[in-house]
């Protein structure tokens, strides 16, 4: 049992840090190509392996219902949420969008409340709304002379757009039930996903041609489908399954402090006094929300 736990936090630890530097790879990804079509390929690459290596061992792919079911996960998760975070990385900095996800616990709890309508909203969850969004404000005060750039306010919008579907897509998966192994459903997730993005990526005309992207993005697609989806996926699947949901939650907090300090670093994007208080301020508000749902959630039972 002791040895399973700690298998447990060491997968947390995993997800924590690899998921905050994806952060990095999807921007240098989306400096070389269309953002969606970097998504497309890792979603599509990423699912083929697992589905493949699923299908190998015997399982047989889900019936109908379920697959409808992992398909608007899948929609919801990778094709809106992830797909557009990594558009979103052609015009804002990584660590600016690792922020703005930041707020998904909010977003979570905002949602549980909307759809279960049974959690009563408490003073300190206003509190801590206002201080999580406060802290983003104060973020967007070194960033008020970008405002007049449309590209930069559309990839705002992109990253804000995607934080809500991640948020809303979460709150649906964890109320649809499947029989399916949850891996197995991931990859068909994934798969199912990298496949819509391509299409869309075809038609619309946001694609490149990989023989002609350069080193740099190989290696970003590399990173994002070894470490982003199969390594840091599928430890979180299992930490999930081993330890408390709020044990596990902690991973919001530490991606965007990774995700700044090696966009910092690696990518010389912005980092003074007045964002990491702003990150500070912010992590502290969505601590605080998600601290107070969980409490009157258990009371609630």
């Amino acid at each position: 049992m002791k040895k399973e736990s700690n298998r447990a936090y060491i997968a947390l630890g995993v997800v924590s840090f690899f998921w905050g530097t994806t952060y990095i790879a999807s921007r240098i990804g989306a400096q070389h190509m269309p953002g969606l079509f970097v998504s497309g390929v890792r979603q599509f690459s990423s699912g083929l392996i697992l589905v493949s290596f699923f299908l190998a061992r015997g399982y047989s792919i889900p019936g109908w219902d379920a697959l409808k079911k992992i398909s608007l996960q899948g929609i919801l998760l990778l094709c809106v949420a992830n797909g557009l975070l990594t558009w979103s990385l052609e015009y804002i900095s990584s660590g600016l969008a690792a922020i703005i996800a930041a707020l998904v616990p909010l977003f979570i709890t905002i949602f549980t409340i909307w759809l279960s309508r049974c959690t009563k909203v408490t003073k300190w969850m206003i509190i801590g709304m206002l201080i999580g969004f406060g802290g983003v404000l104060t973020i967007f005060y070194d960033y008020l002379g970008q405002l007049h750039s449309k590209s930069f306010v559309f990839g705002v919008v992109l990253a804000l757009l995607s934080t809500l579907s991640w948020s809303f897509g979460t709150v649906y998966t964890s109320k649809q039930k499947l029989s399916t192994d949850i891996l197995f459903a991931v990859g068909l997730q994934m798969f199912i996903a990298g496949v819509v993005m391509l299409i869309v990526c075809g038609l619309t005309g946001k694609y490149a041609n990989l023989a002609d992207t350069g080193h740099a993005s190989w290696l970003a697609l590399a990173y994002l489908i070894v470490f982003g989806s199969l390594l840091a996926y599928s430890a979180y699947v299992f930490a999930i399954s081993k330890l408390p949901p709020a044990q596990v939650s902690i991973y919001a907090y530490i991606n965007p402090i990774v995700a700044v300090a090696l966009g910092w670093l690696l990518l010389q994007e912005k980092m003074n006094a007045n964002m990491a208080l702003g990150t500070a301020i912010t992590l502290s508000g969505v601590w605080l929300v998600n601290k107070e749902f969980k409490k009157t959630k258990t009371t609630t039972q």
